[in-house]
């Protein structure tokens, strides 16, 4: 198998005068937790049934695990798991019953399919729930039945569409565990299509933003804070003063300074030494105690990226 598992070259998709996907140029590492970032309505839905050859290109072209998307989608489908922002289920049926309905649909022998369900089942934490209609099941569980799903037939990439909207912290939180194992324990690759700047800092290997169906960005989270035009230092001590918080933010390579009680943050502009602050608060009698230093998190490189994006138009 090439080790791009989803290339896409100048993919657009338009409806009417709405650029939904605009000339989007990417290549999805095999075996990566790939997160697909951007706001409501940006293009992610969009980009992910391309993928899956669920829509047609407006223009460029789409390669998923080496298939191109317009003529051989039959066999990107036949490879890769789904699961869009609608679990899917059959709410009448039990978790056994819904797992044996897709089971079959995949054309899985008679023989397999009740041992892989078994395994996904445990997998997911559902095994003592199988006989349970799933109308009667909370949010988050009904996702975890849908991963596994998606998982029936092994697949070697698997698309989520905002997996964890909708569901509370613990669920959420159980759901990106699975997502964790599942990547390490058989390497899958994950596209991952989310607005939850957290859950994409956790999860991913590398990321790429989205606004208005153009990419902004891409590289590994860690590139992207990289990029960012501030980072912030943390200052704990005794002795900090108003007057001096305001001599630190009158330096010219400061950009802000906020004080919570023994604890100041200063953001400092570019990749500036904070070394000549610590020693200006010592001279003014601060008694510091930590200093600690780190860039900006991936929803401030993504804000800023959607506000530079807005500013260009």
């Amino acid at each position: 198998m090439s080790s791009i598992a989803i290339r896409t070259k100048d993919l657009c998709r338009y409806f009417g005068a709405v650029r939904a996907v605009d000339h989007l140029t990417l290549e999805v590492p095999a075996g990566a937790v790939f997160g697909f970032l951007g706001p409501n309505g940006s293009g992610k839905t969009t980009t992910i049934r391309l993928l899956l050859g669920l829509l047609a290109p407006s223009a460029g072209q789409a390669e998923v695990l080496g298939f191109d998307t317009r003529t051989q989608a039959g066999e990107i489908r036949a490879r890769a798991g789904v699961v869009l922002d609608s679990p899917g289920l059959y709410e009448h049926l039990t978790a056994v019953e819904n797992l044996e309905f897709w089971a079959r649909a995949w054309h899985m022998p008679p023989a397999a399919r009740g041992a892989r369900i078994k395994v996904l089942l445990e997998w997911c934490a559902l095994w003592d729930r199988r006989f349970e209609r799933v109308g009667t099941w909370s949010t988050g569980m009904k996702k975890r039945l849908a991963l596994a799903r998606a998982l029936l037939p092994e697949p070697a990439v698997l698309l989520l569409d905002e997996p964890t909207a909708g569901l509370d912290v613990t669920s959420a939180s159980g759901l990106r565990k699975d997502l964790a194992r599942l990547v390490r324990e058989q390497g899958t690759t994950v596209f991952l299509s989310t607005h939850n700047m957290a859950e994409a800092e956790q999860l991913c290997t590398e990321v790429a933003v989205i606004r208005n169906g153009r990419l902004l960005a891409v590289g590994t989270p860690e590139k992207l804070r990289s990029q960012t035009k501030t980072c912030r230092v943390w200052i704990t001590a005794r002795g900090f003063t108003q007057e001096i918080c305001k001599l630190i933010a009158a330096q010219p390579y400061v950009s802000r300074v906020n004080q919570d009680g023994k604890r100041v943050i200063v953001e400092l502009e570019g990749s500036t030494d904070p070394a000549p602050l610590v020693t200006l608060a010592v001279t003014h009698g601060v008694a510091i105690e930590e200093v600690r230093r780190d860039m900006a998190n991936l929803e401030e490189v993504f804000l800023t990226l959607m506000a530079e994006s807005e500013d260009e138009e």
